[in-house]
C-alpha cells in the first residue's frame, strides 16, 4: 500500500496499532502540537536537541495539513492514535484530535527511527519488534536534553537487541540518517543511562532479546513527552507512542 492508502485507512479508523513496518520505504515521524506562544520555545528546544527531536516539517499556524512531508494529509486524523496532555498529565488517548483543534496550534513532525529500520534489515540486521509484531520500547533515560525555554528534562531512547557481531553495522547504517536520529546514543550497560529494568519500558513492549544479542539505544522521538510531564505546558497533543505519521518522502532521500 502507498501512504497516502494507508493514511486513508487511519483517517478511517481501520489501522489503530503501531505503524512500525508499515510503508518501509517511507518515512515515519512524531508529532508534536502545541499553542502558538510556545511554538517558538519548543523550535528552539529541537534545534538545541536534534538527536531526539529531528524535524522534518513545522506546520502553519492553525494549519492541520503539511505541505512538505505529504500532500492532502491531515494531521488532526492520519495518525492511528494520539495523546492529549494539559499541565503534564495525559488525558485523553483519542483515535483523532478534531475536537481539540483550534486556529492557535502549531504542528511539528518530527524524524522516527522507523524511518531507518528498513536499511536495518535490507542489510541483515534484524529488528526483534518487527520479527514479532511488536511495538518498539521506549525508555525515559538520565541523560538530560539542552534546554530552551520552558522546555527542558530526560531523553527518551528506544531500544533494539542486536546481534552483538552486527552492532557496528547497525551503527554505521543508522549514521546514514540524522534527520531521522542518526546513529546511536548508547550501546549496552542500560544501567549507566538510568534504565533500572529492561523488561521494563516506559512506552511500548518488553524487548525481544535472544542470546548473543546486545541493546542498542538510540534517541527516540517520544521525549517531547517525557517533557510535557516534567515541564507541564498548559496543554500539548503528540502521537500515541508508536503510532507515527506516515509521509510521502523516501527513506532513501533522507540518507547521507
Amino acid at each position: 500500500m502507498t501512504p497516502k492508502e494507508i493514511r486513508q485507512m487511519i483517517r478511517e479508523e481501520k489501522w489503530t496499532k503501531p505503524t512500525s513496518g508499515l510503508a518501509p520505504s517511507y518515512a515515519q515521524a512524531n508529532l508534536v502540537v502545541l499553542p502558538k506562544d510556545d511554538a517558538y520555545d519548543f523550535l528552539l528546544f529541537a534545534q538545541r536537541n536534534p538527536k531526539p527531536c529531528p524535524i522534518l516539517e513545522v506546520l502553519d499556524v492553525g494549519d492541520p495539513r503539511p505541505k512538505i512531508t505529504a500532500s492532502g494529509a491531515d494531521i488532526r486524523y492520519d495518525l492511528p492514535r494520539y495523546r492529549v496532555y494539559k499541565d503534564g498529565e495525559l488525558i485523553d488517548e483519542p483515535l483523532n484530535i478534531e475536537k481539540y483543534w483550534n486556529k492557535e496550534l502549531v504542528a511539528f513532525l518530527i524524524g522516527c527511527s522507523f524511518s531507518f529500520e528498513w536499511a536495518l534489515l535490507e542489510e541483515g540486521v534484524p529488528v526483534r519488534h518487527i520479527e514479532n509484531g511488536r511495538n518498539v520500547p521506549m525508555y525515559i533515560t538520565n541523560i538530560q536534553c539542552v534546554p530552551a525555554g520552558k522546555f527542558r528534562g530526560p531523553m527518551v531512547v528506544s531500544a533494539r537487541p542486536t546481534p552483538f557481531n552486527l552492532v557496528v553495522k547497525a551503527v554505521l547504517i543508522t549514521s546514514r540518517f540524522p534527520k531521522v536520529h542518526g546513529a546511536p546514543i548508547h550501546i549496552g550497560y542500560p544501567e549507566l543511562i538510568g534504565i533500572e529494568n529492561i523488561m521494563e519500558p516506559d512506552f511500548g513492549d518488553p524487548p525481544v532479546i535472544e542470546e548473543g544479542d546486545v541493546m542498542v539505544f538510540w534517541a527516540c522521538g517520544v521525549t517531547p513527552q517525557a517533557i510535557a510531564m516534567q515541564t507541564k505546558p498548559k496543554f500539548m497533543i503528540t502521537h500515541s507512542p508508536g503510532h507515527m505519521f506516515i509521509t510521502d518522502i523516501k527513506n532513501a532521500d533522507l540518507a547521507l
